[in-house]
């Protein structure tokens, strides 16, 4: 490895450091729920309302972004575009917000802008990533990425939670973290030099030596798999893209997953927050929630990165899968006791709250897995197809979408049925996707061992006479 890759390779670390939780509108978007509901007096409908639109716009605008990034050779300028516009979105949600949501209509507008943006941040990482490693790096640079991402993120909502428990209930100040972590994606950003990135590899059309290139054919054994690169290295179709079956069905798990998941962590922070007579606390709480499950995906991103060559991507993405179903159900016995005890009159345990916030750790797990793998996952389908963003765009937009439809289902649940019976249809809904992964995925990346088995079989039907001339 060059020194030239090695620094690139470093500076990417770095980018994905900062970014945080950029693609998500940078100061978390529950710190932005906290800071309209607390210190603007917003309604949580009206705060739900704005987020729905941000989450409809990035599932509108995703695949577009994906689009654009397969077409572009400016890719760090996008990106760097998008880190700033986001970031101005955010601080302009905090300075022009009025009290009582008197301006929703402008706060929507700046949501469904800030979502647009936003979608042009996952597919230009990865794309210039992969750019810049290949396939050959995808697997150890995407899990790098990934851990960097995580730790970045825990710090910025630690600081947050640590402004807003010292300021409230004037707790805009905590908005400060945002341009300062834009600085950081910005300077560093611009360090790539555009001549580290191959953007035929960055869009998935050039195929390397790496087993990730040609992995899912071996793996799959389809003849209906598009990713043979075409003979005239002209990217696939979009059209023909979106025919590809496995693409079609990894799609649609994405959608389940996040469907079944996004919601358990707003409800886990609610539990918390029901019957608490000190706010303060609770934002300190909610951001230990967070925080939590970031560290612990920090290890999860790092055991994706080195074992998933070896053990395959269906081993691990199964683990993931089959956290979520595990947490909810331990959620929904915990919650039950936790109403019990409330029922009674009693107080509840200072250890029980302390097992309640533990439960995060599978949400580590689970998220922490499906982050890292789900762009390995779409980088196979993807390969030699020339629409590694398009694709991601994809996959992105059915995950914002689930998304965005999970915050609505599990606070309709929590209020009409309860937050144990809201944890128990959870767990069952997080089933499906668990399920369906099992059954109807093939394993998208052939282990090491049975690459090196296909390169001797491969080497042992040359001819005699052609073996000798090789040699």
């Amino acid at each position: 490895m060059s020194s030239t890759n090695r620094s690139a390779k470093s500076l990417l670390g770095l980018v994905a450091l900062f970014l945080g939780e950029l693609r998500d509108g940078l100061t978390m978007i529950n710190m932005q729920s906290a800071f309209l509901i607390s210190s603007k007096l917003y309604s949580e409908k009206q705060v739900g309302v704005m987020f729905f639109v941000f989450g409809m716009s990035q599932f509108l605008f995703q695949t577009p972004a994906g689009y654009i990034m397969d077409s572009s050779d400016r890719k760090v300028a996008l990106l760097a575009g998008a880190a700033l516009t986001t970031t101005a979105l955010t601080v302009l949600t905090a300075i022009t917000a009025k009290e009582y949501g008197e301006n929703i209509v402008w706060m929507v507008f700046l949501k469904f802008i800030q979502g647009g943006v936003t979608a042009l941040i996952p597919p230009g990482l990865n794309s210039i990533t992969q750019g810049i490693v290949g396939s050959t790096g995808m697997t150890h640079q995407v899990a790098d990425n990934e851990m960097k991402n995580h730790l970045g993120t825990a710090i910025i909502v630690l600081s947050g939670s640590l402004i807003a428990f010292y300021t409230y209930p004037n707790i805009g100040l905590l908005f400060i973290v945002s341009p300062i972590a834009c600085a950081g994606v910005i300077f560093f950003l611009m360090r790539i030099n555009p001549d580290d990135i191959d953007h035929d590899a960055a869009r998935g059309l050039k195929s390397d030596t790496d087993a990730n290139a040609t992995d899912y054919q071996l793996a799959s054994d389809s003849k209906e798999h598009v990713s043979a690169a075409p003979e005239d290295n002209t990217p696939t179709s979009p059209l023909e893209l979106l025919k590809d079956k496995t693409l079609l069905v990894f799609t649609v798990i994405c959608f389940l997953f996040h469907l079944s998941n996004g919601t358990v962590l707003p409800l886990v922070m609610q539990t918390f927050a029901v019957g608490m007579d000190h706010p303060r606390g609770g934002f300190l709480l909610s951001g230990m929630c967070i925080i939590v499950a970031q560290i612990f995906m920090v290890g999860s991103a790092k055991v994706c990165g080195d074992y998933s060559g070896r053990w395959g991507r269906k081993k691990l993405f199964l683990i993931g899968m089959f956290s979520v179903p595990l947490r909810c159900l331990i959620l929904y016995s915990l919650v039950g006791l936790k109403d019990s005890i409330e029922a009674a009159g009693n107080d509840v345990p200072l250890a029980l709250e302390i097992i309640i916030l533990s439960t995060q750790i599978l949400d580590g797990v689970g998220a922490g897995v499906f982050g890292t793998m789900y762009i390995l996952v779409t980088s196979d389908i993807a390969a030699g197809t020339g629409r590694f963003s398009l694709t991601l765009g994809v996959t992105s937009a059915a995950m914002s979408i689930g998304g965005t439809v999970s915050g609505y289902l599990g606070q309709a649940l929590a209020q009409d049925l309860g937050y144990q019976t809201a944890f128990m249809m959870l767990c069952i809904l997080s089933l499906v996707p668990a399920l369906a992964y099992t059954f109807l995925m093939p394993e998208t990346c052939v282990m090491e061992n049975e690459v090196k088995n296909v390169e001797v079989s491969n080497m042992e039907s040359i001819p005699q006479n052609e073996e000798r001339q090789v040699v």
